[in-house]
């Protein structure tokens, strides 16, 4: 188990690498400057390019941009704040957008895990039915859809909630935002542990433990449900991060100021350095859940590690 997880942490560490040296490059190819204020001489944008090191050759900036990174300076911000540290601006954001997205998707893994064995053990009855309604209508409908209805019942005509993020209230204001995102992730976990569960009680390893005299919460819970979750953790891992990234629509809905609405006015306003920081921010954090689920495969079932090891 140890060789496995050095190796895939050497792997996530590579891919890190190969995917800075890919946004920094598409950054190079935009079209537009950091510097497009009119008001702006030539030879102030010459002193500027000077000034930030962009009149240096692509491969000396990627090369001092990688060595800065690894001490942690992702550089400063050329327009949304001028030469304030990137590391500040999303400091005060980033957790804004994990906290409600972390929310959302306990939330949505939790309840789409009950109903989804639920639906299983229930299968052809009317739980069964209602539990797939349940999936369909929020595999279907927007989350910002039901932001909106949220915002508007709990938040304008009941009051339970505030309708705007407050940082005051911070609690009370990822309510609404952290139910309305989880919705997606919990008819997606939904379905697939219905099927999932339905496919793996079928087989004859089920039927051979039945046999051997085993039933009820051991035979659902040691054998079923543990050889059902890898295809489940398969599905939530991209949505945490989805989740965890903040969604763009849901924070302008209740004026969450989270990293999604500083992506796009940073790519907007051709704020390279920005651009590349939340995608890198984003891109880690994808490869850093991919890689625990990874883990998480060869703890569940350790045919897995080993067959990877004979590769």
């Amino acid at each position: 188990m140890k060789k496995y997880t050095i190796k895939r942490i050497v792997t996530a560490i590579f891919t890190l690498l190969v995917i800075v040296l890919i946004l920094f490059i598409l950054m190079k190819l935009m079209p537009g400057s950091p510097f497009n204020d009119e008001k702006l001489s030539a030879d102030q944008r010459v002193q500027l390019y000077a000034k930030y090191g962009l009149d240096q050759p692509v491969v000396v900036q990627f090369f001092h941009y990688v060595i800065n990174l690894l001490h942690g300076d992702m550089g400063v911000s050329y327009n949304i704040s001028k030469n304030t540290p990137i590391s500040a601006l999303v400091a005060t954001r980033l957790p804004v957008s994990i906290g409600i997205g972390f929310a959302a998707v306990m939330i949505g893994a939790i309840i789409g895990l009950i109903l989804g064995l639920l639906a299983a053990l229930k299968h052809d009855t009317i739980v069964d039915t209602i539990c797939t309604i349940i999936s369909v209508i929020g595999v279907s409908v927007p989350s910002y859809v039901f932001a909106l209805l949220l915002s508007y019942s709990f938040g304008f005509r009941l009051g339970m909630f505030p309708m705007l993020y407050s940082q005051a209230k911070a609690f009370q204001s990822s309510v609404l935002p952290s139910i309305s995102l989880s919705m997606f992730t919990m008819a997606s976990i939904a379905r697939f542990t219905r099927s999932e569960m339905l496919e793996v009680m079928g087989s004859e390893y089920m039927l051979l433990a039945e046999s051997k005299g085993l039933s009820g919460r051991a035979l659902i819970f040691r054998h079923a449900l543990r050889n059902a979750l890898i295809p489940i953790i398969t599905v939530l891992a991209p949505l945490i991060v989805d989740l965890m990234t903040g969604s763009l629509v849901v924070e302008k809905i209740f004026a969450i100021p989270g990293v999604g609405s500083l992506l796009v006015n940073a790519i907007q306003s051709n704020d390279y350095n920005v651009v590349i920081a939340l995608s890198f921010i984003y891109s880690a954090m994808y490869i850093i859940i991919m890689l625990i689920v990874d883990i998480l495969y060869g703890i569940i079932d350790p045919r897995i590690r080993l067959a990877k090891k004979g590769d």
